[in-house]
């Protein structure tokens, strides 16, 4: 990659397409979700080794549930072996791992392990890396809203008091720099409930190429892309 160019700092991405990929290969869509995943271990060492600090993908979201049910069965066995994974993943790479979402639906086990990534991740200074796993932007909201008002109802927090950081730092994200650009794969272009406070002024970048297929070329025309925009307080005007 061009040496000049400027890295964004934090990348969110949808990845999006497994199960088209692997139909498209007369794979069922399982095989898809697993090569999926495999693909994000790789991209997480090229998106570092590019220099961006944060990195936050969407793994499985609050509407995931509505698919068939062997789908979301497989896709809650593949997220266990994940974590597990992820564990040596962060252990290799220096990376610093957090679980954003609505954690309540999710099996015990599953939570745990969520728990004991973060855990051992938690000093780590390489990339941060967020999952976003039963996660929707409006539910994220409704909650932050309900703990607003619980604080407020507790006289612990005035109405007057809310600000925009005051609702930043409550949301999962909390704490972390808002996306400077946000990828989709797989010809979609909408946002689908995901980081819908958080996308107020981030770049939008859409490619054809399924999530299996995405590479660190792929990544590298993401950040080309994103250079060829000028931002300035929130505005955008092309180059």
């Amino acid at each position: 990659m061009d040496t000049e160019l400027k890295v964004p700092a934090h990348v969110a991405i949808i990845l999006d397409g497994n199960g088209r990929w692997a139909k498209s290969k007369g794979m069922p869509r399982n095989y898809g979700h697993a090569q999926g995943a495999k693909n994000v271990e790789v991209i997480c060492e090229e998106a570092y080794r590019m220099g961006i600090q944060y990195l936050t993908v969407y793994a499985f979201s609050t509407e995931n549930w509505n698919r068939p049910d062997d789908e979301v069965q497989a896709l809650m066995g593949l997220l266990r072996n994940y974590m597990k994974t992820c564990l040596k993943t962060a252990a290799k790479n220096n990376m610093c791992v957090r679980i954003i979402g609505e954690k309540s639906r999710l099996d015990d086990d599953i939570r745990n392990r969520m728990e004991q990534l973060e855990q051992a991740t938690k000093d780590n200074t390489g990339l941060h890396f967020q999952i976003a796993i039963n996660y929707g932007g409006r539910d994220e909201i409704v909650r932050t809203v309900r703990r607003l008002a619980e604080r407020a109802a507790a006289g612990e927090l005035r109405a007057a008091d809310i600000t925009e950081q005051t609702i930043s730092d409550m949301l999962d994200t909390g704490g972390l720099p808002e996306p400077d650009l946000l990828i989709r794969t797989c010809g979609e272009q909408r946002i689908s409930n995901f980081l819908l406070w958080q996308l107020a002024y981030t770049e939008f970048y859409f490619t054809p190429v399924a999530w299996p297929d995405f590479t660190k070329e792929e990544l590298a025309k993401a950040v080309e892309a994103y250079n060829k925009r000028d931002r300035r307080y929130g505005l955008v005007k092309e180059v």
